[in-house]
């Protein structure tokens, strides 16, 4: 909105600009006409200066995503097994794998009926939105859970209509069967800072009930590219990367929560354990390596964007194997995640290997939120 307004003013400028152009070269071949040549050059450089920012600014675009919430099944360690040492098992984090929950679903359009196919690597993520500095951001959400959800965003403009949270307006708690259209901005407090690589990222997730909806599992993020580094009008993300992530770190508070039974091997031996034991210490929403996909190829220009949620036990620190990363221009192999964390790095895959991604904190190790990544060398080309 902000853009298109100033497109419109800065063509009538234009158009004021031309009709003063031409009177004042009548008048000034009239009376002086060794200055014509002078002032027609002065005010064609100004026209050119808005010429260029009026269709800069008509370059915006308005980025339109169709979403619904939906209640799902969820198998923390779909394997079954222990996928990072075979031979420890799951322990108490194994007796109950799969639980009701709650999830962001990405459709083609306002038929919701074709889905659009995340990676794999994405798990219990919500789709991952993208949207250029300056664009305008339309999601239409629709409610098709058993309670009233929202969608809350992170760092993108709104006014109180469009918070989707605080009870404030229809957005903020969308009844079950229920719509509402979400009209978000990504202007330039909502992209990448001086310091910052050329696209950062943002979280969104239901505001409604906060803390529940969150260890439902309704959480997704937006990534903002700085202008001029997207790939294409119709490819938001930059293009001074070759592959990204994102990863959630988040201990899921399964108690008190549905298990489904046929996604539970064994009964709790005590209440201490039962608690323990639906402590879900996950990465995208697995456990014990369960999560797959983190694959690049030798010499990949990767992008890492980290997020932390939850509650006091939530202090995370991401740790690579194989590789640094830069952080805010620091070099580091270990990334610090508080609850609510949102942080970007970036590295160029060198070594390959088959290498642990995991939470260095040592009994969030313990529990299983660790996963791979994997470092595939790169093809060697025919000598001839």
């Amino acid at each position: 909105m902000e853009f298109a307004l100033k497109s419109q003013f800065l063509k009538m400028s234009l158009n004021i600009m031309r009709l003063n152009l031409t009177r004042t070269c009548q008048l000034r071949s009239l009376l002086n006409p060794g200055n014509l040549q002078t002032t027609s050059y002065t005010l064609l450089t100004l026209m050119s200066v808005l010429l260029y920012f009026s269709i800069g600014s008509a370059e915006a675009a308005n980025r339109e995503y169709w979403i619904a919430a939906e209640k799902v099944e969820w198998n923390y360690a779909p394997s079954g097994q222990n996928l990072i040492r075979p031979a420890m098992g799951l322990g108490v984090w194994g007796k109950a794998l799969v639980y009701e929950k709650y999830r962001y679903i990405q459709y083609t359009d306002n038929t919701y009926t074709t889905q659009v196919e995340q990676p794999v690597w994405m798990g219990i993520l919500g789709p991952q939105l993208h949207a250029v500095e300056g664009d305008s951001v339309r999601v239409h959400f629709l409610n098709r859970a058993d309670k009233p959800l929202s969608m809350h965003v992170h760092g993108l403009q709104y006014d109180e209509a469009n918070e989707g949270a605080d009870m404030k307006g229809s957005g903020a708690a969308v009844p079950p069967g229920g719509k509402f259209t979400y009209h978000w901005e990504a202007n330039s407090d909502a992209a990448p800072g001086p310091n910052d690589p050329s696209s950062i990222v943002w979280l969104y997730h239901s505001h409604v009930e906060a803390v529940t909806e969150v260890y439902d599992g309704l959480i997704g993020t937006i990534v903002v590219t700085k202008k001029g580094m997207e790939r294409a009008a119709n490819d938001p993300r930059p293009k001074d990367i070759d592959i990204a992530f994102t990863t959630l770190f988040l201990v899921f508070n399964e108690n008190d929560r549905k298990i489904i039974k046929s996604g539970q091997s064994a009964e709790y031996d005590s209440p201490e354990e039962a608690e323990e034991g639906n402590l879900k210490h996950a990465i995208n929403g697995y456990i014990f390596g369960n999560l797959q996909g983190l694959e690049v190829e030798q010499g990949d220009r990767v992008r890492w964007y980290l997020i932390g949620l939850g509650t006091e036990v939530d202090m995370h620190t991401a740790h690579w194997h194989g590789q640094t990363v830069l952080n805010a221009g620091k070099r580091t192999d270990v990334v610090e995640l508080l609850p609510g964390s949102m942080v970007t790095v970036g590295m160029t895959a060198k070594t390959p290997g088959n290498w642990l991604y995991h939470c260095h904190v040592a009994d969030h190790i313990t529990a299983g939120m660790n996963t791979r990544w994997r470092v595939v060398p790169k093809p060697q080309e025919n000598a001839h």
